[in-house]
């Protein structure tokens, strides 16, 4: 009997120490994999962008996520995010081509340095406006897991 209650106590304590284990510790990404997710989020917003879509630039944002466009007050949370995109969507179709050239993560922050090459075609006619632009932005990571810009601050290169 108390070689049975020894090999059972023995048991009983692996089975808890795996499900502790496996419980605690999330399934970690590795760095380039976070990068990529990164990468992922930002070809996600360019999309939205090309479709005029505000709303689901937004959603990329935190909520108090904040956007800093040249010669514009700041842009703070989502809603505010949103409006700033939605008045140009109103106004023109839009291409947009842009990326990353530099992406660094440490824990649950990251930031992202880009390129943007944005073309604005008026959707009441005229002429079409071009530009092209550097950007930071910096991320956090979610609980879920995902990566959201807290802050987007970009300028001109013209």
């Amino acid at each position: 009997m108390g070689t049975l209650l020894r090999s059972a106590t023995i048991n009983l304590f692996c089975a808890t120490a795996f499900l502790l284990f496996s419980c605690t510790t999330e399934d970690k990404l590795s760095h380039e994999d976070e990068i990529q997710k990164i990468k992922d989020m930002s070809a996600a917003r360019a999309a939205a962008f090309n479709e005029g879509n505000a709303a689901a630039i937004a959603i990329h944002f935190t909520d108090d996520g904040i956007l800093m466009a040249p010669e514009q007050a700041v842009a703070q949370g989502r809603t505010a995010v949103e409006a700033y995109y939605q008045k140009i969507f109103d106004l023109y179709d839009t291409e947009l081509k842009s990326g990353y050239e530099e992406v660094e993560v440490s824990g649950d922050l990251a930031f992202g340095r880009g390129f943007a090459e944005v073309r604005l075609h008026p959707k009441d006619g005229g002429e079409s406006l071009f530009s092209t632009s550097k950007y930071i932005n910096i991320l956090k990571k979610q609980k879920d897991g995902a990566w959201k810009t807290t802050h987007d601050i970009w300028n001109g290169n013209e």
